[in-house]
């Protein structure tokens, strides 16, 4: 029995679990993705626990700049508990189903934790801004209360957005299709999956979409505008590069999330082929094991507190 879109509901049958199309049919494809996953898994979770030790231990990074790494540390390591358990699962057993309800636990976690980053991001521009552009009144403008604000704030408009979301997924109807063609519970192959008409849901989706992207990616358009301003004005090359280095790690990370996200997001469930978007899908998996590296690598304070932290684990481990 297919399903169509529009089908009677006297038609339908109702859809238990969901069947993950997965990364390939091949055996030996399977335990090369499976030792991949493993590897970028205990990768991004043991580097982005080091990140949050090291901020949490070192008084010398108890300022607003970590505060926001703390947490984007924090919200990486519940995009990749959400996603790749799930997907080593699927990749190496037999079993690649999933329950119809845990595949909307698993969209509205995934949904909540890459609002939380793009609104994190935004909040983190901001940041930047305040402390290349006003760096007189950094400690003042980014005082505990601000901080916590921006960080509420972004994780309130988070789950409230992915509860939206999963509230329209759940609203439509599931036939006897039920092949997700993806590895994960994502929006764009449930929508392609459904036999509702989907059209309202895909602009409702949209429209919010492109409104937490814009209150995302103003204050980053903003806060750049005006940093870019105040480093062309130094005369000096060598102060210049080093304002600018200040915020060069949060533009990397700008750059590969919203590479990701508009390579995936932002088109009808129509335009979804399965073999363009794994490729881009496996970045969503990839990109929060890459965040603790780019701002580690490029800190001297967090180079010298991980040093430390790893110095004090050696010591304890001995005894």
């Amino acid at each position: 029995m297919s399903g169509g879109k529009g089908m009677d509901n006297e038609n339908q049958t109702l859809v238990m679990y969901f069947i993950f199309q997965g990364l390939s049919d091949n055996p030996k494809h399977q335990t090369a993705f499976f030792v991949l996953f493993v590897t970028i898994y205990i990768v991004g979770i043991v580097s982005n626990c080091a990140i949050i030790a090291a901020i949490a231990t070192d008084s010398r990074l108890h300022t607003p700049m970590y505060f926001f790494i703390w947490s984007l540390s924090l919200v990486d390591i519940c995009i990749l508990t959400a996603i790749v358990p799930q997907l080593l699962v699927s990749t190496i057993s037999q079993r690649k189903t999933i329950s119809y309800s845990r595949c909307i636990a698993q969209l509205y976690v995934f949904v909540g934790m890459e609002t939380i980053d793009s609104l994190l991001l935004g909040a983190m521009a901001y940041d930047r801004y305040v402390a290349i552009c006003r760096p007189l009144h950094y400690f003042t403008a980014m005082d505990k209360k601000v901080c916590t604000l921006l960080l509420a704030g972004s994780w309130v408009g988070g789950f409230l957005n992915s509860l939206l979301y999963s509230t329209m997924i759940v609203t439509l109807s599931f036939c006897a299709a039920n092949v997700i063609q993806s590895f994960f519970c994502d929006v764009p192959p449930l929508l392609k999956l459904s036999c509702s008409d989907t059209s309202v849901i895909e602009v409702l989706i949209f429209t919010v979409g492109t409104f937490i992207g814009l209150v995302s990616i103003a204050p980053i358009v903003m806060s750049y505008t005006r940093i870019i301003s105040t480093v062309l004005s130094i005369r000096s090359n060598k102060e210049r590069s080093k304002t600018f280095s200040t915020c060069s790690s949060h533009l990397i990370v700008v750059t590969l999330y919203y590479g990701t996200i508009v390579c995936t997001e932002f088109r009808p469930s129509s335009s979804y082929t399965l073999q363009r978007d794994k490729v881009v899908t496996v970045m969503y998996t990839i990109v929060p094991m890459l965040n603790p590296f780019i701002y580690s690598l490029r800190s001297e304070q967090m180079k010298q507190a991980l040093k430390k932290m790893m110095g004090k684990c050696t010591f304890f481990c001995k005894f």
